[in-house]
């Protein structure tokens, strides 16, 4: 365990587990436990999940975790969560662990992160986005759904941390996180509103891979904005262009966003495709 120093002057832990070619996993590779723990199984979502990722990949690669969205939920930065700052960070903690090639695999926000990361650097030898349409992406209904988010946050002191998560009644449900957290994600969003992500498909240059769960299709209330956010969407009526511009498409039959990031359904399509994927040797800052 060692730290890596963020744009923002903050540390986040990172972990390093296995040998080989260096995957970079922003999860927690320590399973929640307690309250916490149970509040995310009613939500459908695994404690250990992190774990899980970093287990079934740590035989054969070197895996690099680090839990980003805990660390931005825990020290936010409401004004300078931008793409290239988000970028920076992941390439501070491969600077720390002495990546100076490794692959990327991120789900949901953290998959947008992958892909604003591909577009800034050559250090990539892999880039697996899950939960996340790397063309046609919801740019403008995530900013709308976080914007109902930052103004309930500053109605009443609390909204679920994963604004995608499914099985949830989005015109009941209370807000609870701060103003300062919502208001990163909005800093985020907002800065993406004029992304052309089907422009940006030139500048990756390394092997990729998205999935998504077939229904992830997610309906916010009217309180949230009456948006309807796509996931799965632009994979299916999109894979043509997704796949003559390199992509790799899966889509996993009836799971929902949540569903779909489980690691008994990530592991048997990310762990083959890292391999077939991996650099003859791996690359790294002595």
């Amino acid at each position: 365990m060692f730290q890596a120093r963020l744009h923002d002057g903050t540390s986040i832990d990172v972990e390093v587990r296995g040998d080989g070619p260096t995957v970079l996993l922003p999860v927690n590779p320590r399973p929640v436990e307690g309250p916490q723990a149970d509040a995310m199984r009613r939500w459908g979502a695994d404690p250990a999940l992190g774990r899980a990722l970093v287990d079934g990949l740590a035989d054969s690669f070197r895996v690099v975790a680090f839990d980003y969205e805990g660390h931005v939920l825990a020290t936010p930065k409401p004004d300078t969560l931008t793409p290239a700052n988000v970028a920076g960070d992941i390439l501070a903690v491969a600077d720390a662990a002495g990546a100076e090639r490794f692959a990327y695999y991120g789900y949901s926000w953290l998959a947008l992160c992958g892909l604003q990361l591909a577009i800034r650097t050559d250090r990539l030898w892999a880039l697996a986005m899950g939960g996340y349409p790397p063309i046609d992406g919801p740019y403008a209904e995530m900013l709308q759904v976080t914007a109902a988010a930052h103004r309930m946050s500053t109605e009443v002191d609390a909204v679920p941390t994963d604004f995608s998560s499914e099985g949830t009644d989005w015109s009941s449900v209370e807000v609870t996180t701060s103003e300062r957290q919502t208001r990163q994600f909005m800093t985020l969003y907002a800065a993406l509103q004029a992304f052309d992500d089907r422009a940006a498909q030139r500048h990756i240059t390394c092997p990729r891979l998205c999935f998504a769960g077939s229904a992830d299709e997610i309906e916010y209330g009217e309180r949230w904005g009456g948006v309807r956010v796509r996931m799965a969407g632009p994979l299916v009526g999109r894979r043509s262009e997704l796949e003559g511009h390199g992509w790799e498409v899966h889509v996993i039959d009836g799971l929902d966003h949540t569903g779909a990031m489980q690691a008994t359904h990530v592991l048997p399509i990310l762990r083959p495709w890292l391999a077939a994927a991996r650099p003859a040797v791996p690359l790294r800052r002595e």
